[in-house]
């Protein structure tokens, strides 16, 4: 009879130990990100443009093959693989990991600031060049490139198109969770393809993807320029963050609130 609560105990959900292991992570995690370089942070940035550029890469040569905006998201899934296995740095994902080391008390608000702007400058650069390589390299590509890029910079700033960028925000958020919350590599890699599916799939605002197939217009000679991609992009990474920190993250740490103030207490006491 014991035994037979204990497994139904263990498919109800996670246990304790399971609980305290993964916030453990998190907090190890974002503590190790958040005491970077700037060197470290903007490399790290950059290369995690360049491997979502080779994501970029593939949804346009599916989309051109297919029509199909779904089997381009999964094809895009390659680089959100690239990025979990290579440890790069991409700013949405910054809006659970270090922000619970931060509440936890082992870095600062200014140490979460630079990572984000030092990341989201090394991702928008990284991905520039690449796009740059991408639309020379295969030029039969541009015309994909330049629908994609307008579906994004012709959007008005209404109701659908912030939904749109407050749910690729909880999607982004949500994939990182999904990833911190395995030690299984092929589990990690289902939640890549997955984030990747309904993000690019369905064609949500998310502010470094999107931005990427917009450079890749402009380089392939799209009729707008780069103010339009600003008037875009300032209000899609902002409502990204609030979907990010506002939904997921709080209610992570809401969850999480005991051993928090048991790691702030620590981390207190560590000084």
């Amino acid at each position: 009879m014991d035994s037979a609560r204990e497994e139904l105990g263990d498919s109800e959900g996670p246990t304790e130990d399971e609980l305290q292991e993964a916030f453990d992570t998190i907090v190890s995690e974002g503590a190790q990100r958040l005491h970077r370089t700037w060197r470290e942070i903007l490399t790290t940035g950059l290369a995690g443009g360049l491997e979502v550029g080779i994501g970029v890469l593939l949804l346009f040569a599916v989309y051109a093959d297919t029509g199909s905006h779904l089997l381009a998201g999964l094809a895009f899934g390659v680089g959100f693989v690239a990025l979990l296995l290579a440890r790069s740095e991409l700013f949405t994902e910054g809006f659970l990991v270090p922000v619970t080391a931060v509440v936890a008390g082992r870095a600062n608000v200014t140490q979460l600031g630079k990572l984000w702007a030092g990341t989201l400058v090394g991702n928008l650069v990284g991905g520039w060049l690449l796009m740059w390589l991408v639309v020379r390299a295969f030029p039969d590509l541009r015309a994909t490139a330049i629908e994609s890029g307008t579906t994004f910079v012709s959007a008005p700033l209404d109701l659908e198109s912030a939904a749109l960028a407050f749910l690729a925000g909880i999607a982004i958020t949500l994939m990182t969770r999904m990833q911190h919350g395995t030690t299984s590599d092929p589990a990690k890699i289902v939640a890549a393809f997955g984030g990747a599916l309904v993000l690019a799939g369905l064609q949500l605002f998310h502010s470094i993807l999107d931005s990427l197939i917009v450079f890749a217009a402009l380089h392939a000679g799209a009729p707008f320029g780069y103010g339009d991609w600003l008037a875009w992009f300032w209000y899609t990474a902002l409502l990204n963050m609030a979907g990010g920190l506002l939904v997921v993250t709080l209610l992570r740490l809401v969850r999480s609130k005991d051993m928090i103030e048991e790691e702030r207490a620590q981390a207190g006491a560590d000084r």
